[in-house]
């Protein structure tokens, strides 16, 4: 009886001819797998930004008994604000009379929240449709013996008033405000100035 040869003989990767002819194949295993999520967010920033005029003149030439003139500014506002922007009115500092050296024009006795007729030797402002103003239209007038509609003081740094809020974006958005002086001829001439803010805020 002849004995059984039993050889092993290695053959590429790893099978091997066992025997007589015998194969032997190593066992496959599947690779194994896992998988997550990231989610990526392009956070954008909110942006406002605001413009005016930059100067309104009020021409005034005056009489023993008053007289008054008014003309507008333009302020626009534009911001990617989704939830829109709230707008505020003051004087820049707590001054909120016009100065002309050691003279000056009295700001309104009147509010914002209980307007009123503009008196001599003062000055105001009003915004068509805001607070309790009513909805004119305005129109600019010189040398008035009144103005028309009704005006307020300018509220001090301390305390703007808010004219107007909005509830989305807004390019380019416009509001117009008004301004008049009435004066006579105990003023002295020369030019009374003073400075307003306006402050868009986002919401």
């Amino acid at each position: 009886m002849k004995k059984q040869i039993i050889r092993s003989i290695l053959v590429g990767g790893g099978i091997s001819i066992v025997g007589a002819g015998a194969l032997a194949v190593p066992a496959v295993f599947a690779l194994p797998s896992a998988s997550t999520n990231t989610t990526v967010n392009a956070v954008i920033a909110p942006t406002i930004s605001i413009n005016s005029s930059g100067t309104v003149n009020l021409a005034i030439t005056p009489t023993s008994s008053g007289s008054a003139t008014s003309a507008s500014d333009t302020v626009s506002v534009s911001t990617n604000d989704s939830a829109g922007y709230a707008l505020t009115i003051s004087s820049s500092s707590g001054t909120t009379t016009l100065v002309n050296g050691g003279n000056s024009i009295a700001a309104s006795a009147n509010t914002f929240a209980s307007p009123g007729t503009l008196l001599n030797n003062t000055w105001g402002w009003r915004i068509d449709g805001a607070g309790t103003f009513g909805a004119g239209p305005t129109s600019a007038q010189t040398n008035a013996a009144s103005l028309s509609g009704t005006w307020a003081a300018m509220p001090a740094n301390t305390s703007p008033a808010t004219v107007k809020t909005t509830a989305t974006t807004a390019t380019n958005d416009t509001t117009t405000v008004w301004y008049g002086a009435m004066a006579d001829t105990t003023k002295p001439s020369g030019t009374y100035a003073g400075t307003v803010t306006y402050t868009a805020t986002g919401n």
